[in-house]
């Protein structure tokens, strides 16, 4: 058996791995003109470790790190609103971590054949009887996985009537600061704008910055350390240590629900399935959790059952994850002084277990030797 995977991100070659240990011959098409990343930091909760540990490669990321560290959100002169309950949510749901994307496309990359990886390789497009027409030709397959992001080839082949994705309103910096003393995982919230920090187990720190914005616009780490200067300690020192080569910046897009996620022996995973906001941290755990349960599906069911399993177990839980990305984001984007005074006078009055109750359906995931059975 041959599965084609077009992409590869965390998502396609996770299923590269996943298919590969099942002993099926795999080929894995990408774009770029290497198997790395340019990204930034990338939180890997309960639910994408646990997706990890199908492939044997969980405890590699299980490493160091703060043990319990404060998280919640604050205000823009530092004043509490929510504080989160790490050590409760550990003690559920297991440990959470995080790392440079690099690492863990270097883990997942590193579990693969050399020679199944062929970078450079434009898709041209992809049919539903596993053709796949790309620079170096053409490649037939059991089964292709569509793996290739946001703006998917593999989507567009072969959904050509879905609306092209959703600019949400909001452009997104992603940093690594130098070693730093920040204490937690810490996200703040001003009118329209937010600052998130989280320590990194080598002390480095991940950072993410997020405004409201026109798409297209850009700012650089001038600008950033000016609209940022009177904020809380650590910011201003944060976006100080940073160098202009260490920012990346991309607007943020989500992709209207799909009715399917398979079309002949083609299923679609991660972004190009279901692109989603970044406020919960979930973009490459659902695309984890994608990977192996495809692989667990059709190792388990054969191809075409497969494939309806599939979709039946990851539409649902992938869609109700991206509702709620989108709308516990929102509060942080208001502008109105009324309507962010409203919030911060609200938010501290809420239970300090919401959070944990609200979190629950996402990182209650497990897959068993059948195709995975999730809390919702």
């Amino acid at each position: 058996m041959k599965a084609v995977i077009v992409g590869g991100g965390i998502g396609g070659l996770a299923a590269a791995v996943a298919f590969h240990q099942r002993g099926w011959q795999i080929e894995v098409l990408e774009r770029a003109p290497g198997f790395t990343e340019i990204g930034a930091g990338l939180a890997v909760h309960p639910n994408g470790l646990r997706a990890l540990d199908t492939l044997g490669l969980g405890d590699a990321l299980r490493t160091g790190g703060p043990a319990d560290p404060p998280a919640g959100i604050r205000r823009a002169d530092g004043k509490w609103l929510i504080r989160n309950d790490i050590a409760g949510l550990k003690r559920r749901f297991g440990p959470w971590t995080t790392v440079h994307r690099a690492t863990l496309i270097d883990l997942l990359r590193e579990a693969l054949p050399a020679a199944a990886l062929r970078p450079g390789t434009d898709v041209h497009e992809v049919r539903p009887d596993g053709t796949v027409r790309h620079s170096g030709g053409t490649s037939t397959a059991d089964l292709v996985v569509g793996a290739d992001g946001v703006h998917s080839v593999t989507r567009r082949s072969l959904w050509p009537d879905v609306r092209e994705p959703r600019y949400v309103g909001y452009t997104t910096w992603r940093l690594i600061a130098p070693p730093h003393p920040v204490h937690g995982n810490v996200e703040t919230w001003g009118r329209g704008e937010r600052f998130g920090h989280v320590p990194m187990p080598d002390g480095r720190v991940y950072c993410y910055l997020m405004a409201n914005a026109p798409a297209g616009s850009r700012a650089g780490l001038d600008r950033l350390r000016e609209r940022f200067a009177r904020w809380h300690d650590p910011i201003p020192a944060l976006l100080d240590s940073a160098g202009a080569d260490d920012v990346l910046q991309h607007d943020t897009y989500e992709l209207p629900e799909l009715d399917t996620y398979v079309s002949g022996t083609v299923a679609l995973l991660g972004d190009a399935a279901h692109a989603m906001t970044p406020n919960l941290g979930q973009g490459a755990c659902q695309a984890l959790e994608d990977a192996v349960t495809l692989a667990t599906a059709v190792g388990t069911l054969g191809v075409r059952q497969g494939l309806a399993e599939y979709d039946r177990a990851r539409r649902p839980r992938t869609q109700m994850i991206a509702r709620r990305s989108r709308q516990v984001g929102a509060p942080a984007h208001w502008t109105s002084p009324a309507s962010a005074a409203l919030r911060d006078a609200a938010l501290p009055l809420l239970p300090s277990s919401l959070f944990g109750r609200s979190i629950t359906p996402v990182y209650a995931w497990t897959i068993g030797p059948r195709p995975e059975r999730f809390t919702r």
